[in-house]
């Protein structure tokens, strides 16, 4: 048979090599490589496999006795988050097959994310008018127009939904080069790619709205008067960005599970066959992978940007409401500032969690592989393979980089926690500098944090035996008795 013995390709590694593309199944199969042993097998016997029999084989040995392709894995696993999105005006591209999605102004599902847009902008603009007249009317504690600004600061995520518009044609490239990676993959080794990540998409499109909802309306009953008719509006931009970071969490969670899965195949390969064509053929496949590892970070851009940056304003003012209010006891407002730092930090950990733990499968991982592989009982052409599938592997950076501005990692969850301390620390020193007023019989004093260290500083030297009055001239009028801590006006 004149297709079981691959050819021999090019000695250049193209990154976007596009495997063959058909709706037929046994075209699929005059792809396979020579090392897919199980499907060459049947492929020689005029094999033709059942046309509604969509289950897949184990994946335990190299050799498959399932030659059938299941196309679209990723997009299926991730399609009931798709769903949800698009419900409330995200992500408008519209998809006729596998490779096909495509972002379209006239088509519907982009004129329905308009409407909605329009719709809720309205609806925002309502709510967020009402919350400045009630900014304007604070008259309180610093700590107070704090929390009143956290409810305007929560209507932002609205900004995303238009960033998406943008970014949607580099979304909708994205799952089309996630179609031709799972061809290329199947012809490569012999099975569909099985990513399993339906369940865990289901559990996300229901659980996460649920939570997302009864946060909200917990904060609203504890933090301000519960109005129905504005609670609706915060409940659907939560739930944008939980959705949001659960969309992130599968995608990760795809790269993940395909890097571990390539990395045992390539392994389990090696050690039946290993011939150099199969190295070459892992490599490019891996390059695939790691080309998608970069161009999600890319796609998803400006939105993730924002996102990080909107998390990190609200996680700093909740939490600076939350200890700013402490000194009085743990009140019922407390109970929603609680739930909007715990809610935002755990987002934004997920998402630069998942991002990092997909960086290392891909790369890190993939070098372990190629470091343990025996050279000894390989020839030449072998081993000059594996030596440049670690260099691929050194040469081509795997990170998830937001164009440029920062690799969504653990790294970048560090350093927006360790600035936000300092920005902590600082609100807290300006709210202490505030002078308060405290009455006593003779009437209201005002104390600050120059008063009281240099009260301290002047007890410290009377202490011992030096007069204070060398470390201020002294006054020429009469000096009033002092009440406490503070002076008298």
């Amino acid at each position: 048979m004149a297709s079981y013995y691959r050819r021999k390709k090019a000695d250049t590694v193209f990154l976007n090599a596009k495997p063959i593309n058909s709706g037929n199944a046994q075209a699929y199969l005059q792809g396979v490589r020579k090392y897919s042993i199980g499907l060459a097998e049947r492929l020689d016997n005029d094999y033709i496999p059942p046309a509604n029999d969509k289950k897949r084989g184990s994946i335990s040995t190299v050799g498959s006795n399932n030659p059938d392709f299941t196309p679209s894995v990723f997009y299926r696993s991730i399609a009931p988050v798709n769903w949800f999105l698009r419900i409330i005006g995200v992500l408008p591209i519209v998809r006729r097959g596998p490779s096909r999605a495509k972002f379209a102004l006239n088509s519907a599902p982009f004129v329905y994310s308009v409407v909605f847009f329009v719709f809720l902008a309205c609806y925002v603009g309502y709510v967020a008018n009402n919350r400045i007249h009630i900014v304007r009317s604070l008259s309180g504690p610093f700590e107070e127009a704090v929390i009143a600004y956290l409810f305007l600061v929560n209507i932002l995520p609205i900004i995303i939904i238009p960033i998406l518009w943008l970014e949607a044609k580099k979304i909708a490239l994205l799952f089309n080069d996630w179609d031709d990676f799972e061809v290329l993959y199947y012809q490569i080794s012999g099975h569909s790619l099985p990513l399993n990540l339906r369940q865990k998409a289901i559990y996300i499109a229901i659980l996460l709205p649920i939570l997302s909802v009864l946060s909200v309306v917990i904060i609203h009953i504890t933090m301000s008067d519960f109005n129905l008719n504005q609670v609706v509006p915060y409940c659907i931009l939560d739930n944008l960005t939980a959705m949001l970071g659960g969309w992130w969490f599968l995608i990760c969670e795809a790269i993940s599970t395909t890097a571990y899965l390539l990395a045992e195949r390539f392994q389990k390969a090696l050690k039946h066959i290993g011939p150099a064509a199969m190295v070459a053929d892992y490599r490019v496949l891996w390059l695939r992978l790691s080309k998608l590892t970069r161009d999600m970070g890319n796609a998803l851009c400006y939105t993730f940007v924002f996102m990080s940056l909107y998390l990190f304003f609200i996680i700093t003012l909740s939490i600076y409401g939350l200890m700013s209010q402490l000194s009085e006891g743990f009140g019922i407002k407390d109970i929603g500032l609680t739930i909007t730092a715990l809610w935002n930090i755990g987002l934004l950990f997920y998402i630069c969690d998942e991002a990092h733990y997909a960086s290392v499968n891909v790369r890190t991982n993939f070098q372990k592989k190629l470091l343990m592989v025996e050279l000894n009982w390989m020839n030449s052409d072998a081993q000059t393979e594996i030596n440049m599938f670690l260099r691929a592997t050194e040469m081509n950076p795997s990170n998830i980089n937001c164009g440029g501005f920062f690799d969504v990692n653990r790294t970048l969850f560090k350093g927006l926690i360790t600035t936000m301390v300092t920005y902590l620390v600082v609100l807290l020193q300006f709210q202490i500098s505030i002078p308060t007023d405290k009455g006593d019989g003779a009437g209201n004093s005002n104390v600050t944090v120059a008063d009281m260290l240099m009260d301290s500083l002047g007890n410290d030297m009377t202490l011992l035996g030096t007069p204070s009055s060398t470390l201020a001239p002294t006054p020429t009028t009469t000096p009033v008795g002092r009440s406490g801590r503070g002076r008298k006006g």
